[in-house]
């Protein structure tokens, strides 16, 4: 008879994925996942096809805010669902991937006496993790960095799924209508779009064409109509199930430094020129992410201050050029995938 376990995680992508990675071992390992979220994220698309229930959150600022009053409250009624819902599920696990639906879940997980495992996929801890830190049993890492969380603290990776491994590079090229003679470029800004990435890129086009192959993800309601697709460039507002085969058929990537596509890449052994989000529209993270992948000599890192229509093809020239001693740095780390080591976790960690 099948165990049950609780996923939760959402507002972006990053948050809600690598649930979906360990979907089939948990399986494997007798556990049905249920998963916990809000009614109008992006979790309720994309973890379609399990028993979903919606919960409310409010948004944690790390700045003062009149609106601060109103979603503490938000948290509140979220508290009072999800221990409701727990209640009737009776889980033996919670697993968290971050964002603030997610704490609202552990902490009622935690008074309810239900064990909540965390995952951390950026090398510096966002806010939710944070403020669930103290109740969770186990708090997986996926950079070996130490965040004062002592013997709670685990490396495992980031879970990445299984199927973005098992692409066909002659299906890639076939579905996007490519010959392979030329390298095949994948941009890409997360599921919720880049603009400063794509205008550079609708801004060098031609450059990029007389040498690469692109494909662009432009993400949902950015694509541009003004862009019939040439020979050498296709646009997409994301891809699904074509991905895999995408990222097999794919030579380098331009792209955003979430964690999730920066492991994603070093699985795949794919080099990049990452763009991290400035100061100024984030907590830093992704700055921390690129520099630490640079470091490792796993990718080079374009500042989105410096990005623009016309350094943006001497960059990527300088990073094929690279391509090989990047792939030979990533092949040798050993690293495929945390996904192993998180489901180990969580079946040491349930009640």
């Amino acid at each position: 008879m099948e165990e049950t376990i609780v996923l939760t995680g959402g507002g972006s992508a990053g948050h809600v994925t690598p649930n979906l990675a360990l979907l089939d071992g948990l399986r494997k390992n007798g556990l049905a996942a249920h998963y916990i979220g809000t009614e109008d994220g992006i979790e309720k698309d994309l973890a379609a096809g399990l028993p979903y229930h919606s919960i409310e959150a409010g948004k944690l600022r790390r700045y003062l805010s009149k609106d601060n009053i109103k979603d503490f409250f938000k948290v509140f009624r979220g508290y009072r669902q999800a221990k409701k819902i727990l209640k009737d599920l009776n889980p033996r696990l919670v697993f968290a991937k971050g964002g603030f639906v997610s704490v609202p879940v552990v902490w009622a997980a935690a008074k309810l006496g239900i064990p909540a495992v965390l995952h951390e996929s950026d090398y510096s801890p966002g806010l939710a993790n944070r403020l669930c830190a103290k109740k969770a049993a186990k708090i997986c890492l996926s950079f070996d960095v130490p965040h004062g969380y002592g013997e709670k603290a685990v490396v495992t990776g980031s879970p990445v799924r299984a199927s973005l491994l098992s692409g066909n590079r002659e299906e890639g090229l076939k579905f996007l209508r490519f010959t392979g003679k030329k390298p095949v470029l994948l941009i890409m800004g997360g599921s919720l779009g880049a603009k400063a990435i794509n205008e550079a890129v609708d801004g060098c086009l031609d450059a990029l064409t007389e040498k690469y192959c692109v494909v662009h993800l432009r993400g949902k309601g950015h694509m541009n109509t003004k862009l019939a697709d040439m020979e050498y460039y296709r646009q997409y507002e994301y891809l699904g199930e074509e991905l895999a085969n995408v990222f097999a058929a794919t030579d380098m990537a331009l792209s955003r430094a979430g964690a999730n596509a920066v492991f994603e890449y070093l699985s795949l052994c794919i080099p990049s020129l990452l763009v991290p989000l400035p100061l100024s529209a984030s907590r830093g993270d992704q700055l921390q992410n690129a520099a630490y992948f640079e470091k490792k000599g796993y990718a080079h890192v374009l500042q989105q201050e410096a990005l623009s229509g016309a350094a943006l093809p001497p960059a990527i020239d300088a990073l094929f050029a690279d391509k090989e001693k990047l792939t030979a740095a990533m092949k040798a780390s050993g690293t495929l995938t945390g996904t192993e080591n998180v489901l180990k976790v969580i079946c040491e960690s349930v009640r």
